[in-house]
């Protein structure tokens, strides 16, 4: 679309700060991938009061698993997954300084408190699009938890990849909003 935001990987508070809950975004930049096996992962490593194998401040982090890659591409299909498996993980990660997340669906009352609190922001990428999206993809590379398999983290190049806000930092969240604009359009 021609109004997309363009933003780049890590981006900072004041960054996370201007978007607002609909806007369409494209990303350019590093971002990590991580699922719920990597997430209670980081977790235990941080219980054990050890260095997480990469620095969240300012990190998206998408939840994703890919396919493998076809001959020639970075990585294979790259579609998100549903976002509420890591809802017991996301808190803290966010308070560490992580500034968005990739997902889809829903997220619990704790994770967008925290998306406040944080001035961080939740991003939606379109599920059932993987294939599409991972031609945004331009390198992939496992930095952490290889015996993982497709839950590894990965850390990705991208370029343009698109998602929409679904909840920043003034507690906007497209799930209500749209929802609400649907019923009130349908009357």
């Amino acid at each position: 679309m021609e109004n997309d935001i363009r933003i780049t990987a890590p981006f900072d508070k004041k960054t996370a700060a201007s978007l607002r809950a609909g806007d369409f975004v494209k990303i350019t930049g590093t971002i990590y991938t991580a699922r719920d096996a990597a997430h209670k992962r980081m977790t235990e490593t941080l219980e054990r009061g050890e260095k997480l194998p990469f620095d969240l401040r300012g990190q998206v982090i998408y939840y994703m698993g890919p396919s493998p890659a076809r001959e020639g591409r970075p990585i294979g299909s790259a579609g998100p997954t549903t976002a509420t498996r890591m809802d017991k993980y996301a808190p803290r990660l966010l308070d560490l300084g992580q500034a968005a997340m990739i997902g889809k669906g829903k997220r619990s009352k704790d994770v967008l408190d925290a998306v406040k609190r944080n001035q961080a922001v939740y991003f939606a990428a379109i599920g059932g699009a993987g294939a599409l999206l991972s031609k945004c993809i331009r390198a992939s590379e496992v930095i952490a938890y290889d015996d993982l398999g497709t839950e590894a983290i990965r850390k990705l190049t991208v370029e343009d990849f698109p998602c929409i806000v679904v909840a920043d930092c003034e507690g906007g969240n497209l799930y209500e909003t749209a929802v609400k604009e649907y019923c009130t359009e349908e009357k």
